[in-house]
C-alpha cells in the first residue's frame, strides 16, 4: 500500500490548483481522477479558450451577491486571499496570453488546453504524482488517517482533498462521488440542481415561440428582484443565452420569468415619433424597425395589436410597448445537468471551515469546487472559486 501525505480526489482546475499547492509546501501528493484527461472542463471551457476568471471575483462587496449559496459570505475568505491577480501572474509567468471580454471577463488568446498544460507542469515540478483512468472504489478513516481504494491499489494519507465536481455535464464524467463521500462522514447537503443552463417551455407556449428559434436580442432578463442584461436567445425548446443562463440559478419551478426585450430603447416613444413619417406602415413592419422581424411579429401577436401605425391610439401603443418591456413567460424546467455549466447546491459550507475548506467534524478532509454549495455567475466567477478554494486548501492540508 502506497503512502502519501495528501490524496486529491479529481484532477480538474480546483483539485490541479490544490495538488500544486501542497506540493510546494513539501507535501507528498497523490491526484486520482477516474477521467483519461485532466482538466476537462477547463478544456472546453469559453469556447476553448476557458474565460478562467472575472476581474471582479475578488471584489469582497461584488462576491457577496455574485456567488450563489445558503451562506453567500462563505466564499470571501479564499476569494479576497487568492485574487484574480494571482492567477493571472501564473499565466504570465507560463507565457500564456489572454484578454479581457466584457464585464471583466478574460480568456486566454489561445488554446484553453495551455492551462491545463501549465497546471499539469506545475503539479510534476513540485513532486505531485497524477493517476488518471483511476476508479475510486472506496474510502474509509481510522485513527492514522485515510485509505483510499482504488484501481490502481489502496492508498493512504493523513489528509483527503475532494474536488470531484457537480453532476453537470455527465457525458465528461461528471458523477456524484463527492457528494456520496460527504453523506459516508456524516456531512449535510444542500439541495443539487443544474445552473447556468437553458430554460425549456411548455408545448403550449413553444408552439407560439418556435419561429423565433435563432432570434438572440440583449434583453434584461428578471425573475423576483434579481435582473441580467445581457443576451436572450430563443431556442427550439424554450430561452438561452448568457441573460437566461445567469437567471437560471434563481429560477424556480413555477416562477414567471420576465424580459425587457429592448432595454436601451423607449418603444413607445420611437413609435409615437413614427406615426409622422411612416403612418401607412403595418405596426410589425414598423416594430421590426426596432427588433428582430420575427420577434415584432410574435409581440404584435402576443399584445393583440394589428393595423397601420397612424391607426393606433397611444393606450395601444403604450399596450405594444409593455408587451415589449414586461414580456412574461413561465419555463417549465431546463435542460437539466446535460448542458448545465455547473451544479448548484452541494456540501453544506455550514459543515466546513471557510478559511481551509477542512470538515468542521472530520479532521483531514476537505472539500473544494463545484462540490462545494457555493456557485458563481458566469463569466469566470467559478473558476475563480475553484482556483481560490484549491489555493486554500492546499496551504494546510
Amino acid at each position: 500500500m502506497e503512502n502519501f501525505d495528501v490524496i486529491i480526489l479529481g484532477a480538474g482546475a480546483a483539485g490541479l490548483y490544490a495538488g500544486i499547492e501542497a506540493g510546494r509546501r513539501g507535501r507528498r501528493v497523490l491526484v486520482v481522477d477516474h477521467a483519461r484527461a485532466p482538466g476537462e472542463k477547463i478544456r472546453i471551457s469559453g469556447g476553448g479558450r476557458c474565460n478562467f476568471t472575472n476581474l471582479s471575483a475578488g471584489d469582497r462587496n461584488l462576491c457577496q451577491t455574485r456567488f450563489v449559496s445558503q451562506n453567500p459570505r462563505f466564499a470571501l475568505s479564499a476569494l479576497t486571499r487568492h485574487r484574480p491577480e494571482a492567477f493571472i501572474a501564473r499565466l504570465d509567468r507560463a507565457g500564456i496570453t489572454w484578454h479581457e471580454k466584457t464585464l471583466g471577463q478574460l480568456f486566454c488568446d489561445g488554446k484553453a488546453t495551455q492551462i491545463v498544460t501549465m497546471l499539469t507542469d506545475d503539479l510534476r515540478d513540485a513532486g505531485g504524482v497524477l493517476w488518471l483512468g483511476c476508479e475510486i472504489y472506496n474510502m474509509s478513516k481510522d485513527a492514522d488517517g485515510f485509505t483510499v481504494e482504488t484501481s490502481e491499489g489502496d492508498v493512504r494519507a493523513a489528509s483527503v482533498i475532494v474536488a470531484t465536481g457537480g453532476k453537470s455535464i455527465p457525458k465528461m464524467g461528471a458523477t456524484s462521488i463527492g457528494y456520496k463521500i460527504a453523506e459516508q462522514f456524516g456531512l449535510a447537503l444542500e439541495e443539487t440542481r443544474p445552473a447556468l443552463v437553458p430554460l425549456t417551455l411548455a408545448d403550449q407556449e413553444l408552439a407560439r415561440t418556435a419561429p423565433l428559434a435563432g432570434v438572440s436580442v440583449m434583453a434584461r432578463a428578471g425573475v423576483g428582484k434579481t435582473r441580467f442584461d445581457e443576451a436572450l436567445l430563443f431556442t427550439h425548446r424554450g430561452l438561452s443565452g448568457p441573460s437566461i443562463l445567469q437567471i437560471s440559478s434563481y429560477w424556480r419551478e413555477g416562477d414567471a420569468l420576465v424580459a425587457d426585450l429592448a432595454p436601451q430603447t423607449d418603444i413607445a416613444g420611437a413609435l409615437k415619433d413614427m406615426r409622422g413619417q411612416a403612418g401607412k406602415v403595418a405596426i410589425h413592419n414598423a416594430l421590426s424597425r426596432l427588433l428582430p422581424e420575427r420577434l415584432a411579429q410574435y409581440l404584435c401577436e402576443e399584445a393583440q395589436v394589428a393595423g397601420r401605425l397612424a391607426d393606433l391610439s397611444n393606450p395601444v401603443i403604450d399596450q405594444l410597448a409593455s408587451k415589449v418591456h414586461a414580456w412574461e413567460i413561465r419555463p417549465v424546467g431546463s435542460e437539466g445537468y446535460r448542458t448545465a455549466e455547473v451544479t448548484l447546491g452541494g456540501v453544506s459550507t455550514a459543515e466546513l471551515d471557510a478559511k481551509t475548506l477542512e470538515a468542521k467534524r472530520v479532521p483531514g478532509l476537505y472539500f473544494i469546487g463545484e462540490v462545494v454549495d457555493v456557485t458563481g455567475w458566469l463569466g469566470g466567477y467559478n473558476f475563480q472559486w475553484a482556483w481560490a478554494s484549491g489555493w486554500a486548501a492546499g496551504q494546510v492540508a
